[in-house]
């Protein structure tokens, strides 16, 4: 190795953010390991390299003895004192032992340190950029598919999008831009793997952060999301500006906004509804787009329960489809939901339209 060398370690450490003193500390205990195995060494030597002109020596050190017994690891006090006279009994001296061809074994070796710390520091910096990033929203570009995943190009990496985590009927073809959503950074051998899913509820919300201004920057919150992915969603706002309405800023002028997230998702239907902090008035809204009659709040054993009636021409709308409707309203607002008929409150008290428990979202 020589000067050369040494600015190409120095130019590696703009570039690629390795320290020059990490990568020349991993190269003289990787050229340690090379010395032993190619030359038969105990395990008493020291490597040092010149931070200046990059020249590379090799030291056994040894302890000073009165009867040495094995002159790889001892030196008689004789010997030693030609060394340096100033040597007593059970010190250590160091002596030079470079080969001859070492300078061949050091660059061969030299070569094989940097490029793995190479290859180490820039998986740590993708890891460190994309594990900031997780819970965020990506564009990529679908590049290949196996029998259960897509592999989607993020730039810096490859991130894998599992079949259960895209829509229902939603296919990609090679090269398709596709937003997603990341759910997990994890460190695997083979470098950091990247998990993103077009089905998790943080997407809707990252969409409308993209989309809504007034979310972005704070005027308006989004309280709470809940998704069936493909078919229909319910996202609760709320803001603290009375000058403000939270669901008109998400669905934007002549209704763009949201068109603009409901295309992104193929058409899913979304209901934006008014956060309330009074829950019969929050489960109220979160029936949208049905009509309530009333709404009583009950608490059973640490489980809300919201004991909803509604006209009878609004029952199966606030139901829905296979009981959709009333499911993401559970699952919206945090409480069972026990939906009735006025028909059926008169003539019947035990009997109700629909009884649901919200989901946990993962």
């Amino acid at each position: 190795m020589n000067v050369d060398f040494m600015e190409a370690l120095e130019q590696l450490e703009r570039e690629k953010g390795v320290k020059k003193e990490v990568l020349i500390d991993a190269i003289e205990a990787a050229l340690i390991s090379g010395y032993k195995r190619n030359f038969n060494s105990a395990a008493n030597v020291r490597v040092d390299i010149d931070r200046q002109t990059g020249n590379v020596k090799v030291f056994a050190r040894k302890q000073v003895v009165e009867d040495p017994v094995d002159p790889r690891l001892e030196i008689s006090l004789d010997a030693a004192e030609q060394i340096n006279p100033a040597l007593q009994i059970g010190d250590i001296v160091e002596i030079e032992v470079t080969p001859r061809d070492f300078g061949r074994i050091a660059a061969q070796t030299a070569k094989q340190v940097v490029t793995q710390r190479i290859r180490e520091a820039e998986r740590g910096l993708i890891y460190t950029e994309f594990i900031d990033r997780e819970d965020d929203i990506v564009t990529g570009v679908v590049q290949r598919q196996d029998a259960r995943n897509y592999y989607v190009d993020l730039g810096k990496i490859e991130a894998v999008l599992p079949f259960t985590e895209v829509m229902p009927g939603e296919k990609f073809k090679h090269n398709d831009r596709v937003k997603t959503y990341i759910t997990k950074v994890e460190k695997t051998t083979k470098g950091p793997q990247v998990m993103i899913s077009r089905t998790h509820p943080g997407l809707l919300k990252r969409l409308f952060e993209l989309e809504v201004p007034e979310i972005y920057d704070g005027v308006v919150e989004i309280k709470s999301v809940s998704r069936e992915a493909g078919q229909r969603s319910k996202i609760a706002v709320h803001t603290k500006n009375p000058d403000v309405d939270p669901v008109g800023a998400c669905v934007g002028p002549r209704g763009t906004r949201v068109q603009a997230i409901v295309n992104e998702l193929k058409g899913e239907k979304i209901d934006i509804v008014r956060w309330s902090d009074d829950l019969a008035e929050f489960v109220a809204n979160a029936l949208s787009p049905a009509k309530v009659v009333s709404v009583e709040v009950a608490v059973a054993e640490d489980e809300k329960v919201a004991r909803v009636v509604v006209p009878d021409y609004q029952l199966s709308l606030a139901i829905g489809k296979e009981g959709q409707n009333a499911r993401l309203a559970a699952k919206l607002t945090g409480c069972k939901i026990d939906i009735k008929s006025e028909s059926q409150l008169g003539l019947n008290n035990g009997d109700s339209g629909l009884d649901t428990e919200p989901d946990v979202e993962e």
